[in-house]
């Protein structure tokens, strides 16, 4: 579980979004939780990791863990930016990690990027350093355009093509599971060779079902009264989580109805879905039964699903779904549905249910069956925690490490 001798630093790019912010809020979400969770094992392992994303603010650096720096560049003008002006300062943001690769006294020996742009910035560092590349893309463009809501726009050319140069550019790429590799191979055309399936992982210490004690003061701060089931269903707000898929699941069942929690904000630039969804809640007559939480600390998210019945996950498209681990985990069992990465982080009829279509009735049914059925509710609460338990940080720092060993 340690690095060879000769790697002793590397660098982990997510120029989009920090590390360090609130998943469900803005760009951040499951990308966020990995590589801070990976980076914290990897230093524990001897290697030290520096963190590189854009500054929104002043530029500066923090130590996150022992072993591990956060480095905030300027690239740009201060504040936030669309993804598709984030684009246009790449050159300046891999500019600004060259000089930092100048100044920092162990140098880089290996940049791992995270997502497609800190793969346009970064590329032509670790070339220029001599260096090998890693990219992780997190979610991949035509796979996300194979799976488009109505209304949705397909993401663009620039982002297509860069991920295929990337691809075929990279010493190594990290997918995080076998739906991905299979989307970068077939859509992508990245070489199958250079491909390795590393799954995210979960803080079992975390999620854990005893956090159902928790219960009451959830109730409590959303608002819903003793003895009424909750369902939550977590992520950002945005057409490919399709949680309006949730909501009309939900006015399919029968009064009295559990209450659905929708805990994460609107994604930059996709405001208006969420003022629709808002709106579809109140036409359906479901305002006392809907609760939106907005972004939720990590310990918030752990009390809401340990607190919840069921979590329901109605994703598009998900490269994994690591909401389903942290339920899981946290011992409640998942409704998702059957594609994707979601067939590799829920097992079927053992973490929870894969449902095949995306007709909400059958979602309402499927959920109805198990509030009602106290006994498999149980039996599925118990075997979904072993099912997460075989998914660490640690293991999947681990696996990195035979990756970057394995580089040429």
């Amino acid at each position: 579980d340690t690095m060879p001798a000769a790697i002793q630093r590397i660098a982990m790019v997510s120029m989009h979004t920090s590390p360090i912010a609130q998943p469900g809020s803005g760009d951040a979400g499951g990308m966020n939780i990995s590589i801070m969770a990976v980076a914290e094992q990897l230093s524990r392992r001897g290697v030290a990791v520096d963190i590189l994303t854009r500054a929104v603010a002043a530029p500066g650096v923090t130590e996150v863990f022992d072993g591990v720096r956060l480095h905030e560049l300027a690239a740009g003008p201060y504040g936030p930016l669309a993804r598709a002006s984030l684009a246009e300062v790449t050159d300046e943001f891999g500019e600004a990690v060259a000089d930092l690769a100048g100044r920092t006294s162990s140098a880089y020996q290996l940049i791992h990027a995270h997502y497609w742009l800190s793969g346009l910035a970064t590329l032509p560092v670790a070339l220029e350093l001599g260096v090998p590349f890693v990219q992780s893309f997190h979610t991949v463009a035509a796979m996300k355009n194979l799976t488009l809501g109505p209304g949705q726009m397909p993401e663009g050319e620039r982002r297509f093509y860069t991920e295929r140069y990337l691809a075929n550019q990279a010493s190594g790429i990290v997918a995080g599971s076998a739906a991905e590799a299979t989307a970068l191979i077939d859509e992508v055309r990245a070489p199958a060779e250079r491909i390795w399936v590393v799954p995210p992982g979960v803080d079992v210490d975390r999620f854990t079902p005893t956090r159902a004690a928790n219960a009451a003061a959830v109730r409590q701060r959303l608002g819903v009264e003793p003895g009424r089931q909750l369902l939550a269903v977590v992520g950002r707000v945005q057409p490919l989580k399709d949680q309006e898929l949730a909501v009309r699941a939900l006015a399919a069942m029968q009064a009295p109805r559990p209450v659905l929690v929708v805990a994460g904000d609107p994604t930059p630039g996709e405001e208006e879905y969420g003022v629709r969804l808002r709106a579809i809640v109140h036409e359906l007559g479901l305002d006392d039964d809907v609760r939106f939480a907005g972004a939720l600390a990590r310990v918030e998210l752990a009390d809401l699903l340990a607190a919840s019945t069921v979590a329901v996950i109605p994703s598009r498209s998900e490269t994994f779904g690591m909401v389903a681990i942290e339920a899981a985990a946290s011992g409640t069992p998942v409704v998702a549905f059957r594609g994707s990465g979601l067939v590799e982080s829920v097992a079927d009829g053992v973490s929870g249910v894969l449902v095949d279509t995306r007709e909400p009735f059958a979602w309402a049914q499927v959920i109805e069956g198990l509030l009602a059925d106290p006994r498999r509710l149980a039996a599925l609460s118990v075997s979904a925690r072993h099912h997460a338990e075989g998914f660490t940080w640690g293991a999947t720092a681990a696996a990195l490490l035979g990756v970057y060993a394995g580089l040429p």
